[in-house]
């Protein structure tokens, strides 16, 4: 197979149109809710949608914004280049949500907060919690800016648009359908672009498995090409992927994402039952794996296609992560309409994920610090607020797009990005959820020592980039590829980052700097929960009787063969026996702020009717003890 030499073509007209009906119905999404909610003013309906939400439509929002163009377009490079190792991200995936699911979505959903970052002033203080909602602030724009920019990396690469214009034109149709619809419009949006996703996922794997000479011949070619040497055992942390640092490295990295984070548990708090909540997240790893297959497949695929003549070692294209949009217009281009459903796929994600991190950043904000120093807003002032906040993210995070442009291979920039931030955060929560005497002092100092070090290893490896043992990128060819003044038959491509030769590196960088990415969150969780808990050690332990059983979450009680006795013991002096139901309503009544006040009068009504479904509908779901 002799893939062309000269560029491949550029879009259609039809190619056009299918990617333009992305932005519309998107776009569209947000004005029908603008225009259906427009009597509700409440900033809170705004923000979690009225938390009336289903399973069905969190589900799929939930998979379309955590599964993004990162997804898209850097999980078939990787793939492409070290192997199909990455599908045992799917065994992280399926902890991640048993987790999530059983240990702190219940906590979060049955406290009756919106920003997850009122519980640990709840839980600890004040200082805890603007510390940890300033890294999820800075997290996130980190991480949108790679997700805008791995789309506009795609259609600049397939339709020639400015790399420029392509952020821009992400950042405002992201930025305006999540101001006009709040919460709703997200939901209903990601389900949209879910679906897309998925058709354009298809569409590649159909058209490009025949290309390849069919799936034996893919199958073949890939395990030729070592590309299904799946399970690596190799223990050392130093190596990029093996079984060990994507299974245990992938869940702590993952459950910083999903278990603690406010873009997936504030739409799982907007769902209408914690029943729903947690259904919601059992569906959406449905997704996560569809998808994940869907990104391995195309990787193998496309190996197969490009085993004889790598268009990145012969220079076709500049970076990696432009292989998949390269490969899409080569074998679809003959399919008008179908590069740019491709296209629209990728966009998808990532419009999904940034409209999703602009509205999870809008809530922390004017639940964190507006709420907090202007108590007395109108309820319209309110919502005017979220809007604005809304704007103002969408413009940092698209201008962050431009920093991600240096992070070097996306995937590998998003993941590390989570896990410097998402791993310190995760054990924060942990520290209050589950383990009962820890203090206010040994949270903050916790945090501090696990953001400490995760930050060095991250950083240091940014300066200092692993050397090429650990990396071990496979063998690419270009034996034949078509073009003149060329000798080399077969070449192996240099990993996307350079690297200094190993007699200059400092023992530091060999080792410390050197360690899998994946571990970077592992290393903050480690780092925060220690610290944590021989601080708190050291200066007092929280006195169980002060602590709301509902802030806590009971590992034993998970565990139904323990006898009483022995989940008694484990309570650590926090009584969850008498975690009742009045107790969780009494606790959630107590959480609500003085803002709020200028709009009871008006949804007195409403609020009984709901809070008496509530009830319905929660003490089925609670029961003292069993619950857990």
């Amino acid at each position: 197979m002799e893939p062309q030499t000269d560029p491949v073509g550029k879009f259609q007209v039809w190619d056009y149109v299918v990617f333009a009906c992305l932005f519309l119905i998107s776009s569209g999404i947000g004005v029908f809710f603008a225009i259906k909610e427009r009597s509700k003013v409440s900033s809170k309906d705004f923000l979690t949608g009225g938390r009336q939400l289903t399973c069905g439509p969190v589900a799929l929002s939930l998979t379309a914004s955590f599964m993004s163009a990162v997804t898209v377009i850097g999980t078939p490079s990787d793939v492409y280049r070290f192997g199909a190792t990455f599908i045992i991200f799917g065994i992280a995936y399926t902890f991640v949500v048993i987790f999530t699911a059983e240990l702190y979505l219940p906590v979060f959903y049955r406290s009756g907060i919106t920003s997850t970052y009122e519980y640990l002033e709840l839980r600890f203080s004040k200082p805890v919690r603007v510390a940890a909602t300033l890294i999820y602030i800075v997290q996130t724009i980190l991480y949108a800016g790679v997700v805008v920019y791995a789309p506009a990396l795609a259609l600049n690469q397939v339709t020639g648009f400015t790399l420029w214009g392509s952020i821009f034109a992400t950042g405002v149709v992201c930025t305006f359908y999540c101001t006009l619809g709040g919460l709703k419009a997200v939901v209903w949006s990601d389900t949209f672009q879910m679906v897309v996703m998925v058709g354009g996922f298809l569409t590649v794997l159909i058209q490009g498995t025949e290309k390849s000479g069919g799936i034996s011949e893919v199958w073949k070619t890939a395990e030729e090409g070592q590309r299904l040497n799946v399970f690596d055992f190799d223990p050392s942390p130093l190596r990029r992927h093996t079984f060990w640092t994507i299974s245990v490295g992938g869940l702590f990295t993952w459950l910083g994402i999903y278990g603690v984070n406010q873009s997936t548990i504030q739409r799982c708090i907007s769902c209408k039952t914690e029943k729903h909540a947690r259904l919601a997240l059992y569906l959406n790893l449905l997704g996560l794996l569809l998808i994940l297959s869907c990104g391995v497949f195309s990787g193998l695929i496309m190996y197969a296609y490009y085993s004889k003549c790598d268009p990145w070692t012969a220079g076709y294209i500049k970076a990696p992560d432009q292989l998949m949009p390269y490969f899409v217009l080569e074998v679809l281009s003959s399919f008008p309409g179908l590069p740019g459903l491709f296209v629209a796929c990728a966009f998808s994600g990532t419009l999904s994920t940034v409209a999703a991190s602009i509205n999870a950043l809008a809530t922390v904000t004017y639940e964190d610090f507006v709420s907090q120093y202007f108590k007395n807003l109108s309820n319209r002032a309110a919502t005017w607020t979220s809007k604005g906040l809304c704007v103002v993210f969408g413009v940092a995070c698209t201008t962050m797009a431009v920093v991600a442009s240096y992070m070097g291979a996306i995937i590998q920039a998003a993941l590390s990005i989570h896990g410097m931030c998402g791993g310190p955060t995760l054990g924060l929560f942990s520290l209050g959820i589950l383990f009962p005497f820890t203090n206010s002092k040994g949270a903050l100092g916790g945090l501090t020592l696990g953001i400490t070090l995760s930050f060095w290893v991250g950083i240091g490896a940014f300066v200092y980039p692993p050397s090429d043992s650990n990396t071990r990128p496979l063998p690419l060819s270009i034996e034949n590829c078509n073009f003149p003044n060329t000798t080399a038959a077969s070449v192996t491509a240099v990993p996307f980052l350079s690297t200094t030769a190993s007699a200059d590196r400092s023992a530091l960088a060999e080792n410390w700097y050197s360690m899998s990415y994946l571990y970077y969150s592992a290393v903050g969780y480690l780092g925060t929960v220690i610290g944590g808990l021989l601080i708190s050690l050291l200066t007092g332990r929280s006195k169980p009787e002060e602590i709301k059983p509902v802030l806590i979450r009971p590992v034993c009680n998970l565990f139904c063969f323990w006898s009483e006795k022995y989940k008694k013991k484990c309570w650590c002096g926090v009584n969850h026996a008498e975690d009742t139901m009045d107790d969780v309503v009494d606790f959630g009544t107590a959480l609500e702020k003085p803002s709020d006040n200028d709009f009871k009068t008006e949804e007195n009504g409403k609020k009984q009717s709901n809070n008496t479904n509530d009830e319905t509908h929660m003490n089925a779901a609670f029961v003292p003890e069993t619950a857990f």
